[in-house]
C-alpha cells in the first residue's frame, strides 16, 4: 500500500503509470505480448442503489492492465503490487477484486515485478493458491487455478 501512495509517477508511450514497477511491467511483459490491452480502464463493480430514500454511490475498479484475447474476451486483469501481504494489498483493494470477479467472472491477478519475470497470485478464494512465476503473459488462468 505504501508504494501506491509514495510511488513515483512515470510517463511512457502516452500512458501515465503509478510507479516505476508498473511501467517496467508494461515495457517487459504487456507491450511485447502482441495482445490487445488497456491501461487503467474503469469497470463498474457496484451499481448505485437506494437506501432510505437516498441513493448510495456505486463503486468502480481500475486495474493497472487488462489484456484481451483475439475474440475480445478478457485474458488477464493485472494489478501491480509491491507484495501479496495485507500491507501491500489493502482491504479495500481486496473487496474491489472480489466485486470485479463477481461481476465479470474473471479474477484479478496481483503481480510482483522482478528483473526477468513476475510472480502472480490470485487472492480471495477459499482455497489458497500458490504464487505462479511467469516469464511472459502467454499463460491461461487454468494454469494457476485449474478452472
Amino acid at each position: 500500500m505504501a508504494s501506491h501512495y509514495f510511488g513515483k509517477k512515470v510517463k511512457l508511450d502516452g500512458y501515465k503509470f503509478d510507479s516505476k514497477k508498473e511501467a517496467q511491467f508494461y515495457l517487459q511483459f504487456v507491450k511485447p505480448s502482441g495482445m490487445r490491452f488497456d491501461v487503467h480502464p474503469h469497470y463498474r463493480v457496484l451499481d448505485m442503489f437506494p437506501v432510505g430514500g437516498y441513493k448510495m454511490r456505486g463503486m468502480t475498479y481500475t486495474p493497472d492492465f487488462v489484456l484481451k484475447r483475439p475474440d475480445g474476451s478478457i485474458a488477464h486483469v493485472y494489478d501491480v503490487k509491491a507484495g501479496f501481504t495485507s500491507y501491500s494489498v489493502s482491504t479495500a483493494a481486496r473487496l474491489r477484486f472480489k466485486l470485479f470477479a463477481l461481476r465479470y467472472h474473471v479474477p484479478v491477478e496481483c503481480v510482483i515485478v522482478r528483473k526477468h519475470d513476475f510472480r502472480v497470485k490470485i487472492l480471495g478464494f477459499t482455497t489458497k493458491f500458490d504464487e505462479y512465476q511467469c516469464q511472459d503473459v502467454n499463460y491461461e488462468l487454468s494454469d494457476i487455478i485449474g478452472c
